[in-house]
């Protein structure tokens, strides 16, 4: 039987190719062909009649069609306009159509409509960027479930003290919840990508956590610049001290307060660590509380990172 529902969706995408499309990959065009990988991320969405969906990159629409047919309306977003075509084609004329809508264009430019899940074979080249464009849309959505490189699925649920922690992890982490559903191999798309593939699910903290994302990011971002090193050795960087002192003089001159006599801002941010008892501590075995603690002891005396 699954033999047959892949032929299927073969000659669909032979037909595309008659028609004079070709697949581009520079947009991340892997087209998912097997119609049993597709069921499974459904499922795992458990997408209901009343919910709108938001698919991204639908390609020739194998996803799509599935998903029209159970939800209440999909919102598919496309930059090939080629593809767009092709999609709109597919439906036209039957009960789907006017459950489709479809958006041409860069989905990180996008200003995106209300939807209720995100399910997508996801472009992976900008998997980084759109999980976080995602992720800080609000109103918030329930839940969604992408696919993406495997080692970035990997990175995704990573915890403290595992090889492949790092910024994406903490930073995806603090805003959701992160699964990891299965493993997808290269043949299952059309053409094969080059890299094995994994499909995530992520739900979004409501209520979200409590905390500035920009101030965190900055914050995230200088501890894992070396991530193995002790955060003392890190922020002792000239860069980065040089950052935070024009950060805390700007904060101190827009609430009319003098900056201190002998100030230096490398003594105060090792003062700080060393309060915290986190001088020595290293980023890749850090999590979310121990970094909110820093943030908040750093943002309370006045140093900030946006």
């Amino acid at each position: 039987m699954p033999k047959v529902k892949t032929e299927k969706k073969t000659r669909i995408h032979n037909e595309v190719q008659k028609q004079g499309i070709v697949f581009n990959k520079d947009f991340g065009q892997h087209i998912l062909k097997n119609p049993l990988v597709i069921t499974t991320m459904l499922e795992k969405a458990a997408m209901r009649g009343t919910d709108v969906v938001l698919e991204i990159g639908p390609g020739t629409g194998n996803m799509t069609v599935r998903m029209l047919e159970r939800a209440k309306k999909v919102i598919a977003c496309e930059i090939d306009t080629r593809l767009a075509a092709e999609l709109q084609k597919r439906v036209q004329g039957t009960p789907l159509q006017p459950k489709l809508q479809v958006l041409i264009g860069d989905f990180l430019k996008a200003e995106l409509p209300f939807f209720d899940l995100c399910i997508a074979n996801v472009p992976y080249q900008i998997s980084s960027p759109l999980i976080f464009k995602l992720l800080l849309h609000r109103p918030l959505f329930r839940c969604a479930v992408l696919m993406f490189q495997r080692e970035f699925a990997q990175r995704l649920v990573a915890k403290p003290g595992d090889k492949l922690f790092c910024r994406l992890s903490i930073n995806t982490q603090l805003l959701a919840r992160v699964d990891m559903l299965m493993k997808v191999g290269k043949n299952n798309f059309k053409p094969p990508p080059k890299v094995e593939s994994s499909v995530v699910r992520l739900e979004p903290k409501n209520p979200p956590p409590p905390v500035n994302f920009t101030e965190w990011d900055g914050l995230t971002r200088i501890a894992f610049l070396r991530k193995n090193k002790t955060l003392a050795a890190t922020f002792k960087v000239n860069s980065v001290i040089e950052m935070l002192e024009k950060n805390y003089k700007l904060y101190r001159s827009l609430r009319n307060e003098p900056i201190e006599e002998n100030f230096n801002m490398q003594e105060k941010v090792i003062g700080i660590l060393e309060e915290q008892g986190m001088s020595t501590s290293r980023a890749r075995s850090m999590d979310i509380d121990e970094f909110m603690r820093l943030l908040l002891a750093f943002n309370s005396a006045g140093i900030h990172f946006n």
